[in-house]
């Protein structure tokens, strides 16, 4: 039998989350915060093997909701902005931006490994997760796209191919 490639695309409705943000644009310029209602979707590209199967998708369908389930109804702070500067006392997190104050709850706030809570950076944080699960690694997966959406047409893609580093 020839080699066959194939990719199977990943989208469902549970794969969502609600999330609290602002996008910063510049050192000076940066939304007023509001959330909204995301959306995760992924792109697995594989080998087809004797069994007719390229991955199991569920693999990925849960590692995905495991993660959105960590982001579900909370306030999104990016920790490698390098125009914040977040600090933090035992109940809240103090963000500085342009000489503007704002505390939030750590309750209410998760701090993550990105620059910026945008399409670009969710979707780069949601790819270096999955592939980090040793579920994912079990598959000789080709490529691997992780699409974030926050609603109105709006995705942001990040994309890992078999010759790339793991992250």
């Amino acid at each position: 039998m020839t080699r066959q490639l194939t990719t199977i695309e990943v989208f469902e409705e549970k794969l969502c989350f609600s999330a609290a943000h602002f996008t910063i644009f510049s050192p000076t310029e940066r939304e007023r915060l509001h959330g909204h209602n995301y959306r995760v979707a992924a792109s697995v590209t594989a080998e087809v093997t004797d069994l007719g199967i390229t991955v199991n998708y569920d693999i990925y369908v849960n590692k995905i909701m495991e993660l959105c389930r960590q982001f579900d109804l909370h306030l999104l702070l990016p920790r490698h902005s390098p125009v914040l500067k977040i600090t933090e006392t035992e109940l809240n997190y103090h963000v500085v931006f342009n000489h503007e104050v704002m505390q939030f709850l750590k309750n209410d706030t998760i701090v993550i490994d990105v620059r910026n809570i945008t399409l670009e950076e969710l979707s780069r944080w949601f790819l270096e997760q999955i592939l980090q699960d040793k579920n994912v690694q079990s598959f000789p997966i080709k490529e691997l796209v992780i699409k974030v959406s926050n609603g109105g047409g709006h995705w942001g893609s990040t994309t890992w191919q078999a010759d790339y580093p793991l992250p």
